[in-house]
C-alpha cells in the first residue's frame, strides 16, 4: 500500500501500526491534514546547544516539542506516543557517522537523552494540494527532494553548519500561490527560502529552477559538521505523526 492510502487514518492508528511494525517506509501523504515532525534525539549535555541552535535558526528548525530527560513521551504533540518506537525508521549517529538505520532505537535509550520534533514541511503539502497545486513525490509515492545549501546556519555552542532544504517542482503561474499557501505555516517552514537558479545557493545536480522551503533534515548536517559522540534523528522523509491539524500551526 502508498504512504496515501493512509491519509484518513488517525495519527495515534498510524504510530500504533508503525510501533507494531506494519509500516516502515516514508510517510508523506499519511493523515492528511495532521502534522508530521522531525527528530533529534540527543545527550542532555548537548540539549541546550540544539536548543539554542534551533531559536537561532527558527526556519529549518522550528521546535513543536521538547521531552524531558529519559522520557520519549512527546507531551504537547502526541501524549502517549514513543520517540523510540513510533517512527518508521531512524538514523543512530556515533561520532558524526550513521552506525544503524533501525525501525526502533528502545535498544540504545539512555535515561540522559532529550527529543526534539521539528514541524516538518509535510504539514504545508494539504495546502498546496487543496489549492490546485501539484506535489509531485505524493503523486509519484517517493520522499521530496532535499538538498545541502551554501547557506550557512547562525551557529550554537557546538553546533553549526549548512542550511538543508526540500524541493517541490512548481509550475510557474503557480508559484505566487504557493508561496502565499506555504507562507501561512511559519511554524513548519513557511514560505520558500529560495525561488529561482539553484546554483545561487549551491546546488548544481538539478534540472531546472524550482522553489525551495528550509528542512528539518538540516540538524542531521549539523551533526555531521560537529560530529557529537551520539545523537539519534529520523531517516530522512520517515516522520513523527503527531494529533495537532496542519490548521492549528496557520498563521490567517
Amino acid at each position: 500500500m502508498k504512504a496515501a492510502d493512509y491519509a484518513a487514518v488517525s495519527p495515534r492508528e498510524v504510530r500504533q501500526m508503525i510501533r507494531e511494525g506494519k509500516w516502515d517506509k516514508p510517510t508523506p501523504g499519511m493523515c492528511s491534514g495532521h502534522v508530521q515532525g522531525n527528530l533529534v534525539i540527543l545527550p542532555k549535555d548537548l540539549a541546550y546547544d540544539f536548543l539554542v541552535f534551533a531559536q537561532r535558526n527558527p526556519k529549518p528548525c522550528p521546535i513543536l516539542d521538547v521531552t524531558e530527560p529519559g522520557d520519549p513521551e512527546p507531551k504537547i504533540v502526541a501524549p502517549g506516543a514513543d520517540l523510540s518506537t513510533d517512527l518508521p525508521r531512524y538514523r543512530v549517529w556515533v561520532d558524526g557517522t550513521v552506525i544503524d538505520e533501525p525501525t526502533d532505537v528502545k535498544k540504545y535509550w539512555r535515561d540522559d537523552l532529550v527529543g526534539f520534533l521539528l514541524g516538518c514541511s509535510f504539514s504545508f503539502e494539504g495546502a498546496l494540494l487543496d489549492a490546485g497545486i501539484p506535489v509531485r513525490h505524493i503523486e509519484q509515492n517517493r520522499n521530496v527532494p532535499m538538498y545541502v545549501t551554501n547557506i550557512q546556519c547562525t551557529p550554537a555552542g557546538a553546533l553549526s553548519g549548512p542550511v538543508v532544504v526540500s524541493m517541490r517542482p512548481i509550475p510557474a503561474h503557480l508559484v505566487p500561490k504557493a508561496v502565499l499557501c506555504t507562507g501561512r505555516f511559519p511554524a513548519v517552514h513557511g514560505a520558500p527560502i529560495h525561488i529561482g537558479d539553484p546554483a545561487q545557493i549551491g546546488i548544481a545536480d538539478i534540472m531546472k529552477p524550482d522553489l525551495f522551503w528550509a528542512c528539518g533534515c538540516t540538524p542531521q548536517a549539523a551533526i555531521m559538521a560537529v560530529k557529537p559522540p551520539f545523537c539519534i534523528t529520523h531517516l530522512p522523509g520517515h516522520m513523527f505523526v503527531a494529533d495537532p491539524r496542519d490548521a492549528d500551526y496557520a498563521v490567517f
